[in-house]
């Protein structure tokens, strides 16, 4: 059983987050304002209104904004409820205010429109619309019932029901209005963020690879002479020695992994994909045993499973960076397992899944949402060191390159180990012709031998 994996999210730009400090700071411009409203209103226009509900409205605006000074720090970013709980506070203040001061026929009643744009920058829809609800009611509260309009002594100033209906209409059209028109513009200018931000980190991968292809290239122009002496002198030790002599299997098998680093390093330097023809082609089954078949004989089982909804078999091409970025997370697995990987192969009419898990220690919590980045190493193996953390990176995009969406998790209990998922969509994958001869599937074999020895594809 192993934990839910979401294949098909991508990452997360442009969160909807806000700076209390930016709260704070207009809270206290909006404190500023009805202060210096208030003040010229009761001494300089000498009109009587009730001074002391709104100055002390006015200070639970004051000591909200304290206590969220002292409490966290201005670098601090708020959650989207706790975005909109704060300025659903600045409505209804704001609204209280207006109760005493003569309601919606007080001009300043338009002002309820602010939190309302505020939310439609910063907060998704569904927060926008609650804070909207929440003017609605209170300017048709305000509409109904209000102190009068703060006026001369003696004087009262009364509109007429239509009046302050036209005010209430005004007030929820210019609602809708600019809300809806600031949502779009900062949605728009998020998307065009979010856009930038996806192609930078696309062109830094990119970046990455470039470079790792170059160093690809010049290691296997240096390393090929002593690959190639170490070749030699293995062959002449394989004459050398008695058959039954005790190291015996080592030479033999210092030999083959040899051969093997050179294969590695003619597959590094060309990567490309091949064009399509007949020998180019491979069954699905056939793609897991190429992919399988160097990992043998290290003393962890490999196991493979294949199972399909369709009886027809996807057909894919011989693509060295499949090839490649398969078998570096197969090498992976087998080296961080203690007894078994497990490969399943699974298609359907619309996906192609390849899943390679172990039964190690896992990924590391810590490093689990980052694997993927170059540099990243997240486990120690069972050989001296570890790598680089160069090798899931390499792996991911050329993976990514062939149209495969990868996934990173850790098996539920009472499972163990790490798993990662490829996935294609068939149609990008599958050639949609019968395989060739000799391309029938091939079932992998579990089988035992001597230990892995360490890797630079390691995490």
């Amino acid at each position: 059983m192993t934990a839910p994996i979401h294949l098909d999210e991508a990452p997360a730009f442009g969160q909807r987050n806000v700076r209390i400090d930016t709260l704070i700071r207009l809270r206290w411009l909006a404190v500023a304002g009805q202060t210096v409203t208030v003040l010229v209103v009761g001494e300089v226009f000498d009109f009587s209104l009730p001074v002391l509900p709104c100055f002390a409205l006015i200070m639970a605006s004051v000591a909200l904004n304290v206590v969220l000074r002292l409490r966290f720090s201005a670098s601090r970013r708020l959650s989207e409820p706790n975005t909109a709980m704060l300025l659903g506070f600045d409505v209804i203040q704001l609204a209280a205010l207006l109760y005493y001061t003569g309601g919606l026929v007080n001009p300043f009643a338009f002002l309820m429109i602010a939190p309302v744009v505020i939310s439609a920058t910063a907060l998704p829809p569904q927060k926008t619309m609650l804070l909207a609800s929440l003017v609605v009611v209170a300017a048709t509260l305000l509409a109904i019932h209000h102190f009068p309009l703060p006026w001369y002594d003696g004087e009262v100033l009364a509109m007429p029901l239509l009046y302050v209906g036209g005010v209430w209409l005004a007030l929820i059209s210019s609602l809708a209005l600019m809300g809806v028109f600031t949502f779009r513009v900062a949605e728009e200018a998020r998307q065009l963020s979010d856009a930038l931000a996806a192609t930078e980190l696309v062109l830094a991968r990119e970046q990455h690879l470039s470079a790792l292809d170059g160093l690809a290239a010049a290691a296997a122009h240096e390393l090929g002479t002593p690959l190639a002496t170490i070749a030699l002198v293995t062959k002449e030790l394989e004459r050398e020695i008695e058959p039954d002599w005790t190291h015996a299997d080592d030479i033999h098998l210092l030999r083959d992994q040899s051969e093997r680093c050179r294969d590695i390093l003619r597959k590094l330097t060309t990567l490309a994909d091949q064009p399509d023809g007949h020998f180019d082609r491979m069954s699905l089954a056939q793609l897991i045993e190429e992919v399988v078949a160097p990992t043998r004989d290290f003393g962890i089982d490999v196991v493979v499973r294949r199972s399909g909804s369709t009886p027809n078999e996807p057909v894919v091409a011989r693509s060295p960076a499949i090839l490649y970025g398969l078998g570096n997370l197969l090498e992976n697995a087998v080296d961080f397992a203690e007894r078994e990987v497990t490969v399943d192969a699974e298609w359907t009419d619309a996906e192609v899944t390849i899943s390679i898990a172990d039964d190690g220690q896992g990924f590391s919590e810590a490093v689990l949402d980052r694997l993927g980045d170059p540099y990243v190493t997240s486990r120690v193996t069972r050989s001296a060191g570890g790598g680089l953390g160069l090798g899931v990176f390499i792996a991911k995009t050329l993976l990514e390159r062939s149209g495969a969406r990868l996934a990173f998790a850790n098996r539920k209990y009472p499972d163990r180990g790490a798993r990662v998922i490829a996935r294609w969509d068939r149609p990008t994958i599958d050639l949609g012709r019968p395989a060739g001869p000799g391309e029938s599937g091939l079932d992998a074999e579990s089988a035992s031998g001597a230990a892995l020895p360490n890797r630079d594809a390691s995490l």
